[in-house]
């Protein structure tokens, strides 16, 4: 993508982030524990993110409207409506990727 100049591609980047979160909004049963095991990011990380970005540029944005940007609704509503209860071999499974992560010391 070096070929391209800053403004398209972060036209481009936009769009594929826009795409994301329509793809996770079209996968509510995917969890967001599920997401932290096999990715070590979920939808509240992307919403850190855009506080951060929003940070870097001096501009404004609290934590819960960037999550529901991300959501694409209140955070509590949607975890009312579609978040379950961790299981025992999530959390296990989430625990043991956190301790690897502080064993290569990230």
């Amino acid at each position: 993508m070096q070929h391209l100049d800053d403004s398209t591609r972060t036209e481009l980047e936009a769009a594929a982030f826009r795409r994301l979160l329509h793809h996770l909004d079209e996968h509510k049963e995917v969890q967001n524990i599920e997401l932290m095991i096999l990715a070590d990011f979920c939808r509240n990380c992307l919403s850190k993110w855009l506080v951060a970005a929003a940070e870097e540029r001096g501009e404004t944005l609290d934590y819960e409207t960037a999550r529901e940007y991300v959501y694409g609704m209140p955070y509590s509503e949607w975890k009312s409506l579609y978040q379950a209860e961790a299981t025992p071999e999530q959390q296990a499974a989430f625990e043991a990727r956190q301790a690897a992560k502080q064993e290569k010391g990230q």
